[in-house]
């Protein structure tokens, strides 16, 4: 599958509040970081720079649960990514 591995039976269903990416994640938390807008963050800082903070942009839409219903959903999220071509299913 594209966003979770084969097999999975249970995940969340995010959107990140920043970018708007829709996203599948293992993780079922209210909120977590945002995989696009957390790559993003330049972790080398000099003397005067502060740290970046990390923060959770990404909001639980819902819990996607059952190996079939988290298999469609994947492959509907992917198919808006490869822009609907499906050959690579």
């Amino acid at each position: 599958m594209y966003y979770v591995p084969d097999g999975t039976t249970k995940c969340g269903y995010y959107e990140c509040e920043d970018c708007g990416e829709r996203f599948l994640s293992l993780h079922t938390e209210p909120s977590i970081t945002c995989p696009g807008c957390g790559e993003d963050l330049d972790w080398e800082i000099g003397l005067d720079e502060e740290m970046p903070t990390v923060r959770e942009t990404a909001k639980l839409i819902q819990i996607v649960e059952g190996a079939e219903e988290v298999e469609k959903m994947d492959m509907l999220l992917s198919l808006a990514i490869t822009g609907g071509d499906y050959e690579w299913i």
